[in-house]
């Protein structure tokens, strides 16, 4: 680790910590040229996979489209952001959980649908009518039963993943 002040590269480590979160370790440097003192922090770096779309073209993961999906269907719905973040959170760890490079845009379409449904009927449907390009009443209708039985017919719920 080069030191910030001087440059030289010949530093050591003073004292070690955990961080105050626990996911991170504290490092107090000091360097033998200067004999300045410095901290460092390391951290796990943590990779989402790519998002492969209908079409085949690979995408970053993006945390901010997965909450505006969230946002629209629940546009006007009575659920706490809390709950939004929770369900949010269960999406990623999912996803990471996975250990996949790359899933399908379908797969976390499939996770966001479960999620919905636990935390709005009414964000579901409205999702499900987008994600699932409803084309007719009947669609809808579907929808609807398989709220009211219960059900779930993602391929997420079911636990089957589907990385690419």
């Amino acid at each position: 680790m080069k030191c910030p002040y001087c440059g030289a590269s010949d530093t050591q480590v003073v004292e070690t910590r955990l961080g105050e979160d626990g996911t991170s370790i504290r490092r107090r440097r000091r360097c033998a040229a200067c004999d300045k003192r410095f901290t460092t922090f390391e951290t796990a770096e943590v990779r989402l996979p790519l998002v492969v779309k209908q079409q085949g073209e690979r995408q970053d993961f993006s945390r901010d489209k997965l909450r505006e999906g969230f946002r629209r269907a629940l546009h006007k719905r009575p659920v706490s952001t809390e709950l939004v973040d929770a369900a949010i959170d269960r999406v990623l760890h999912k996803l990471l959980a996975l250990g996949e490079r790359e899933v399908t845009s379908r797969y976390i379409g499939d996770l966001v649908m479960a999620e919905l449904k636990r935390l709005d009927k009414v964000a579901y449907i409205r999702f499900a009518s987008v994600y699932r390009a409803f084309q007719d009443v009947d669609d809808f209708r579907d929808a609807i039963r398989d709220v009211e039985r219960g059900g779930v017919e993602t391929e997420a719920a079911g636990g089957s993943a589907e990385p690419a």
